[in-house]
């Protein structure tokens, strides 16, 4: 049997300033397999980013174990961790981090030419990838020639290009209307019956709603681990919204 993707043993965060010690983790414990699909909720404060960080190899732990994908990644060095989170981690943010000048295909090619990948690869990799987004027809436009919805999914095609186990999403929808934020969940979705494991970090309850699995965090600490028999479908919710008035 293959070990759990993700697995954090007593893993705590403290920092440490001159007026206090803040205890952003307390002695949390998860384990998440592969293939889930989780969501990780909590308002401000409540330790949710620093999980999210941890997982992501962008921060480690004060005291515990962070294993991931059978490697104990608590104490290596930041060049170490870097190696682990380019092959394994496809990263999904909300501001969606696109270089403006660039095109839809140049921005999923980046993640390859930090690997090392050869420019024809790459190309054939990038252009793969945003197909299976939708995006196969909008691959030579910039950022500002697409709506907000596309590109979030040029970043969702720059997280899966080069082909992770794990997809991080911190608050994938933040930035867009409630159709668009079904459309992205209805990708996600997709992805993940293909076998990507995702975690999403989010405040909102109909978005962490569309997860298999709702974590929630409260004051550093996992309060709840609840598996849904029946997690929101994005694409039937998408359906039963009223048609917008263009296409009328």
């Amino acid at each position: 049997m293959e070990p759990p993707l993700i697995e954090l043993a007593e893993v705590s965060k403290d920092y440490v300033s001159e007026a206090a010690v803040v205890r952003a983790l307390r002695s949390v414990d998860l384990v998440i397999e592969r293939g889930d699909f989780a969501a990780i909720v909590g308002q401000s404060g409540s330790g949710k980013s620093t999980m999210m960080n941890i997982i992501g190899c962008l921060d480690r732990p004060t005291r515990g174990r962070y294993v991931l994908d059978g490697v104990d990644v608590t104490t290596r060095s930041n060049d170490a961790r870097a190696i682990v989170r380019n092959r394994l981690i496809g990263f999904i943010f909300q501001g969606f981090n696109l270089l403006a000048r660039t095109t839809a295909l140049e921005n999923v090619e980046l993640p390859l030419v930090y690997r090392g990948v050869g420019s024809r690869e790459r190309r054939r990799m990038a252009v793969e990838a945003l197909e299976s987004v939708g995006l196969g027809e909008r691959m030579h436009h910039t950022p500002n020639q697409l709506s907000g919805g596309q590109q979030q999914r040029v970043a969702i095609a720059r997280a899966l290009v080069s082909k992770p186990p794990l997809l991080l999403a911190d608050e994938p929808t933040g930035n867009l209307d409630t159709r668009t934020s079904l459309e992205v969940l209805d990708l996600l979705q997709k992805l993940n019956t293909r076998g990507i494991t995702i975690v999403l970090v989010t405040h909102e309850q109909d978005i962490a709603a569309c997860a298999k699995r709702v974590i929630r965090m409260l004051d550093g600490s996992v309060k709840s681990d609840v598996r849904s028999t029946h997690p929101t479908n994005a694409a039937e919710a998408l359906a039963a919204l009223p048609a917008r008035e263009d296409e009328r």
